[in-house]
């Protein structure tokens, strides 16, 4: 499907360059718009069927679809592409932990702490869970309900699981006011799932394990009796059927991107908790697994998922994967250059030197951290590349780091004039004598070696 461009979207637009949307031209906004910067609804001549028409040209492929509402809201779909080098993915992987409904009531409160406890840094991004899918393990339509009612007060948005149109229904009347995702409608089910998700103004899951033209059929009838946000689950097979369930879930992306089939054009739904139905293994070999096929699907555009296991052993390699994916590849991620403060520093710490990429930056400030280290890091643009790739690219070099010592004001901090470059840059440590003036010491390669360094040297 070729990208929208800004020329597409211009010639839709009124062309009356009034500048309430808060660019100089029309041209300026359809640009923004085309790369998904603003929001159509800020042009405000635009109204009705040209805006409809406008609104559907940028629409994604992949249907957005929004679970929860307010503060607990969160966006699954979205996609444009393939491949993620095309174009940035944009919407993350929604990572939902299952929690059955047959927990006592202390069980039930423990796990859902353990779920809002879940979080890390990394470069800069606290990375958590999503959201929660209350399971209908007890059968019970009022023990759901009670459950679905507890949750209320949870700041998370919902999946209700159950097959059975009564105890969805017993759910709904206690939270479907709070747009949770319906799981799922199946052929057995479909009617009367569909006739919930209409009354309760609710997304639909539409689970088809193994086979994704009966998937077509039922959305095509879930399409057909008025359904409009849809998700897909084309069945989560583990172990040795794993394979099949790659295929079926990159055979409905590409039935939505490449062929442009309304009945797939929505987002995909996966459960790799379901590598623990039936299995004898240690919880390690469990959820070892759980979190492999989480990486495996993630990486095969599912826009959900849902997990059992909340060990955190287990949790942040599928988190850390989720943050890489989601990252523009067109943009490097970076932090801002200058001087940043590490500990109690006074004119005679030391002055260490590295790049503004995101990952080194936070990896040097965790290693002078965590080996309680007092300096300053003096932090060199390189467009958010790492020392070696910034080497290579010319974006290190004795002229730029003279240029940052001037800038930040470094000079005025320290008495010494002793700085500590990274191993990778000793090839640069006299043209940075040379343009500097300063002392140049050569650090270790590695920066977890950093803190001895500075505590031998200084």
């Amino acid at each position: 499907m070729a990208k929208v461009t800004a020329m597409d979207v211009y010639r839709l637009l009124p062309q009356t360059n009034c500048e309430d949307c808060g660019e100089a031209s029309c041209m300026a906004f359809a640009t923004k718009l085309s790369e998904k910067e603003v929001d159509l609804a800020k042009c405000s001549e635009l109204t009705g069927v040209g805006f409809k028409k406008l609104n559907d040209l940028l629409a994604p492929v992949v249907k957005e679809i929004i679970i929860g509402k307010d503060d607990k809201a969160c966006v699954i779909g979205g996609d444009e592409v393939l491949y993620r080098y095309e174009e940035s993915y944009y919407n993350q992987t929604v990572l939902a932990i299952d929690i059955p409904d047959d927990l006592d009531f202390n069980e039930f409160d423990e796990k859902v702490k353990a779920i809002e406890n879940t979080e890390f840094e990394r470069t800069g991004e606290i990375l958590r869970l999503d959201a929660i899918a209350l399971r209908n393990k007890s059968g019970d339509p009022n023990k759901f309900a009670d459950c679905a009612k507890k949750l209320k007060t949870v700041n998370y948005p919902v999946f209700l699981v159950t097959f059975d149109p009564i105890a969805m229904e017993e759910a709904l009347k206690a939270i479907g006011d709070e747009r949770p995702l319906m799981y799922a409608a199946t052929k057995d089910n479909i009617f009367a799932m569909a006739e919930l998700a209409i009354k309760y103004q609710c997304p639909l899951t539409v689970f088809s394990p193994g086979n994704i033209e009966i998937l077509k059929d039922l959305v095509f009838t879930l399409r057909s009796n008025g359904v409009e946000d849809i998700v897909l689950d084309p069945g989560t097979l583990t172990h040795k059927a794993i394979g099949n369930t790659l295929d079926n879930f990159v055979m409905s992306r590409r039935l939505a991107i490449e062929n442009k089939d309304e009945n797939f054009r929505y987002p995909l739904l996966g459960v790799p908790a379901l590598v623990r139905l039936n299995n004898e293994d240690d919880e390690i070999k469990k959820g070892t697994m759980e979190a492999t096929i989480a990486s495996t699907l993630m990486n095969k555009y599912a826009d959900a998922l849902i997990l059992k296991g909340t060990d955190i052993w287990e949790l942040i390699p599928v988190l850390t994967l989720r943050q890489s994916l989601y990252t523009d590849p067109r943009k490097p991620q970076a932090v801002d250059a200058g001087i940043y403060e590490i500990g109690e520093v006074d004119e005679n710490s030391a002055v260490l030197l590295t790049t503004n990429f995101s990952l080194t930056y936070y990896t040097v400030d965790g290693d002078l951290k965590s080996g309680n280290t007092n300096c300053y890091l003096l932090v060199l643009d390189t467009v958010g590349k790492a020392v070696d790739v910034a080497i290579a690219g010319g974006q290190f070099d004795g002229k730029s780091v003279a240029d940052l010592i001037k800038d930040s004001g470094i000079e005025d901090k320290v008495k010494t004039r002793k700085m500590i470059i990274p191993g990778l840059a000793a090839s640069l440590s006299g043209e940075i004598e040379d343009e500097t003036g300063w002392d140049v010491l050569v650090g270790p390669r590695d920066s977890s070696s950093v803190a001895e360094f500075i505590a031998e040297k200084f």
